[in-house]
């Protein structure tokens, strides 16, 4: 009998994704805010996990041998604008959730972001001191912070810029094909900086700190330093789009609610130690090509 996985935010990005890596070794659940969706081998769920009441009667239906808290409002212009409301997902859930897998003595792994650094400094290891520039990132630690206290036996595994597919939602990596597919001019930033994995990739390393039962602090970024400009370079020459409508800005350019650091490169030495393995972004964008 397989052992039970319940996967917070199942019908994102990144959980879709997890959703699908995990269930080779794991008997997956699935949870998040919209209506009941179909990730085939997946027990999904509709729960409001800011109701606490409903959270706990969640896990003790299921009761899961793990948890992987990827549920989030992740987007940073968002979070500016609405600090209250992403506060109650992004905080207030992540320290309930937290306490309620410590009470049941659950494994738990928390997704965070490499927008808890300022990016003057990186690359980034575990141990450096957070300082996030915008809502989202203030959030985040935050959460790092409650879930410590309330769990120590957690893992806080912080997360670079990720791009795939997924059946239930999209990464950036959409739109800038259809804007470059249309005919349209995109510009990217040559001023940020981002160690970028795959959602694949990203999903076996959140399966392998569970499978390590690593606990603390891990970073899960690529081995690739690059810019936005530099990711989209690479991703005309492999889709075969048009790359004089590839057009360099800068960050001063775009008018954002959420300020950005230009580079929070991740050091993610300790996670290539316990196994962790990533290609470089032109395998990944060769193995997605036909997806996009």
């Amino acid at each position: 009998m397989k052992k039970k996985l319940l996967v917070t935010g199942a019908s994102g990005f990144l959980g879709w994704n997890l959703c699908q890596m995990a269930q080779a070794d794991w008997q997956v659940y699935g949870t998040g805010f919209t209506k009941t969706i179909e990730i085939p081998g997946v027990h999904f769920r509709q729960t409001d996990l800011r109701n606490f009441v409903e959270l706990k009667q969640f896990l003790l239906d299921i009761q899961p041998d793990g948890v992987i808290h990827t549920a989030a409002q992740s987007n940073p212009n968002y979070c500016q604008l609405n600090p209250q409301e992403s506060y109650e997902i992004n905080v207030r859930t992540s320290g309930d959730l937290a306490s309620l897998c410590a009470e049941m003595d659950i494994p738990l792994v928390f997704t965070s972001t490499d927008l808890v650094f300022d990016g003057q400094h990186s690359p980034y290891r575990e141990t450096d001191p957070v300082c996030p520039l915008n809502v989202y990132g203030e959030q985040k630690v935050a959460a790092e912070r409650l879930i410590q206290n309330a769990h120590p036996g957690a893992t806080i595994a912080r997360m670079p810029l990720m791009f795939g597919v997924a059946a239930s939602a999209q990464s950036f990596i959409q739109p800038f094909v259809k804007i470059l597919r249309s005919g349209q001019e995109l510009k990217l930033f040559v001023d940020e900086f981002r160690t970028p994995v795959s959602a694949e990739t990203a999903a076996r390393g959140l399966l392998l700190i569970l499978q390590q039962q690593f606990k603390g602090i891990l970073h899960l970024g690529g081995q690739e330093r690059l810019s936005r400009y530099q990711f989209g370079q690479q991703m005309v020459e492999v889709l075969q789009l048009d790359p004089t409508l590839l057009k360099p800005c800068h960050q001063a350019d775009v008018p954002m609610a959420a300020p950005r650091p230009r580079d929070v490169c991740l050091d993610s030495s300790l996670a290539y130690s316990l196994g962790y393995v990533t290609r470089s972004i032109r395998e990944e964008l060769e193995r997605l090509q036909d997806h996009l």
